[in-house]
């Protein structure tokens, strides 16, 4: 029963301790199973590597072909690209670094109990007796046993105490012979002592910083010496003490400045996982629409061969009815052999255009995925028109949307932070203290403690610790040091934006010389196709030749594949302006959560092609 108690106190202390810092609801840091008292001390749950692909890429493939949307792109990638599930690590280290700051403390070092050997009491025994006269007994080598302390650790700015309470115990045994070159004291030319030294001490930093002591410590001596009237004998103390600092120290906010550094690091490094996201979806996109615009130069392309398919069909009828010279044919085949030729270039290309897009939408190799065509379901239409809102709305849009800018404000409100840390080391080391304590001293256990419980011996302290260093270089250099990075953070903030402005005017006139280029592609196309019919129905009647035709049909063609590269150029630079203004996501109808898991909604939502209430106009069509 009486171990049994200190263990259920320190399971509480423990228990205590753990929800002290692991309250919180987060997302990242989890506690391994078990009894709560025994959790932090038990490694903590890191999840596993993930390597395979989702069950969606094999759900979209049917007959070898992977028939996939704008939507599925993005939603493969989000679950499978292998740079963004390393993004994904970001916000659970920086949750896992905010755990460490609450905690408070510099790093742990390392001590040692070897100066507790042969410890006795002032007065106890033989050696506290001679201790207390003045009289130094060397007692073989232990003196310095003491020496190694804990690790220094330095680091630049004020440095919290520890925020969990911490209990330890330090027990210690020894037998030790000690010769004695005066045996008036000891009546022994050896004096063997048999000791025990038991401490245990239950700490806490305050948030003010300062800390509060609780030490409880007893001393046990059994000796050899005939002299020691009270043998065996038991010392024991109970110690109250606190301190707090009232210049460098002081205060809950030179204090947590760590903290709230830490919890800042948390919202930053989200807002680092949306801007992979965002850049991971904008590049998906404009992969998907590069081979949408591929796939669409193979339809032209198909189309050109079908009219010199025909037309070298219809030469060959006129020859046979003698309409035409028999060289005709000849030449009608050699115009279809070069369509055939450019139709193959352009299948071939369309394949290649598959790559890029088959590597990010894949974690992991697989049979399935590279034997399988990629077949858009969605094509690029354009918009009758783009009615663009204020350059100055677009720019409020890009501020309060892109995640980079989140992050440089972070980053800028951390470096105001981190001045607290190094502003209040200028002022001077001042430390108030007091503590009581009560020691008892008897033959047996029952009667020392009831000394110090009835507080036979009481004692009291109270003092102040000052100290300045006089040219304080070290304090003066740190603070400058992070005035000017903080100056640095301001200006590169501000730099920042400015750039931002020229993007994003960049993308909208990009976008609108598309469109122009877009309309100019479709003009030229509509007059080809008019001035090829017109050419053919003069050849029809005689009064055209078939160099006219062949002629006639390359413009087309290149009419055709014009209007195909600015269909692709216009969507491109949509998806780069939404990228600019920091909307793909939620266009697409992306959560961060999701991107965090890598778990997206089995069916893909619809792309919406409204236009939303503070943006640009909305991007290109996107019906299957």
């Amino acid at each position: 029963m009486r171990r049994g108690k200190p263990l259920a106190i320190f399971g509480a202390l423990l228990q205590l301790s753990a929800l002290r810092v692991y309250g919180q609801s987060l997302l990242g840091p989890e506690m391994a199973a078990g009894p709560s008292f025994a959790r932090p001390y038990l490694t903590p749950v890191v999840p596993p590597i993930r390597l395979s692909n989702t069950s969606r890429m094999h759900d979209l493939i049917r007959a070898g072909n992977l028939y996939l949307s704008a939507q599925d792109a993005i939603a493969l990638a989000i679950e499978n690209n292998l740079d963004l599930e390393i993004e994904r690590y970001g916000p659970l280290r920086a949750q896992w670094e905010l755990v460490r700051q609450q905690g408070g403390g510099p790093l742990r070092g390392a001590g040692s109990n070897s100066s507790q050997v042969g410890a006795v009491a002032s007065g106890q025994g033989v050696i506290g007796s001679e201790a207390s006269a003045g009289v130094v007994v060397n007692s073989g080598g232990t003196s310095g046993a003491g020496g190694a302390g804990n690790a220094v650790v330095q680091q630049v700015g004020y440095v919290a105490p520890n925020f969990d309470p911490t209990l330890s115990n330090s027990s210690t045994f020894s037998h030790v012979t000690t010769p004695q070159p005066d045996q008036v004291v000891s009546q022994t030319s050896a004096l063997v002592d048999d000791t025990r030294t038991y401490t245990t001490q239950l700490q806490q930093g305050l948030v003010t910083g300062g800390l509060v002591r609780i030490q409880q410590s007893e001393n046990y001596l059994n000796e050899n010496a005939p002299t020691d009237l009270i043998n065996p004998s038991m010392d024991p103390r109970v110690t109250l003490s606190a301190q707090q600092p009232f210049w460098q120290g002081l205060g809950k906010n030179v204090n947590t400045y760590y903290i709230r550094g830490a919890q800042n690091n948390v919202i930053a490094a989200d807002e680092h996982l949306r801007l992979a996201l965002l850049n991971l979806a904008a590049n998906v996109l404009s992969q998907y629409w590069t081979l949408v615009s591929a796939d669409e130069a193979v339809r032209a392309a198909q189309q050109a061969f079908n009219i010199a398919q025909k037309f070298a069909d219809d030469t060959r009828e006129r020859v046979r009815l003698g309409v035409l010279a028999g060289y005709q044919v000849s030449r009608a085949e050699a115009q279809l052999a070069v369509q055939r030729q450019a139709l193959e270039m352009a299948e071939m290309q369309a394949r290649q255009a598959e790559e890029p897009l088959k590597e990010s939408i894949a974690r992991a190799e697989d049979p399935l995925l590279e034997s399988a065509q990629i077949v858009p379901t969605d094509r690029i239409e354009i918009p009758p028109s783009d009615p663009f809102p204020p350059i100055r709305e677009l720019i409020a849009t890009a501020m309060a949307k892109r995640p980079d800018v989140a992050v440089a404000n972070i980053n800028n409100e951390n470096a105001k932070i981190r001045l607290v840390g190094t502003e209040n080391p200028l002022l001077p080391t001042g430390i108030a203290y007091a503590g009581t304590w009560n020691q008892g001293g008897a033959g047996g256990l029952g009667s020392a403690f009831g000394q110090v419980f009835r507080r036979d011996f009481p004692t009291q302290y109270a003092g102040v610790y000052m100290s300045a260093p006089l040219n304080n270089r070290l304090a003066q250099g740190d603070y400058g040091i992070d005035q000017l990075q903080y100056q640095q953070s301001q200006l590169s903030l501000q730099r920042d934006r400015n750039q931002i402005v020229t993007e994003i005017s960049n993308q909208v006139l990009a976008l609108r010389q598309a469109r122009a280029g877009y309309t100019a592609a479709v003009n030229a196309r509509e007059l080809q196709e008019e001035l090829l019919k017109a050419e053919q129905d003069k050849f029809t009647f005689g009064s055209s030749n078939i160099d006219s035709i062949v002629l006639a049909q390359r413009a087309l063609v290149q009419a055709q594949t014009a209007e195909v590269t600015a269909r692709g150029s216009y969507a491109r630079a949509r998806v780069a302006l939404d990228q600019a203004l920091g909307q793909t996501l939620d266009l697409y109808h992306v959560t961060l959560d999701e991107g965090k898991s890598g778990n997206m909604p089995k069916s893909s939502a619809p792309s919406t092609t409204s236009e939303p209430a503070d943006s640009a106009p909305a991007p290109a069509s996107r019906q299957p």
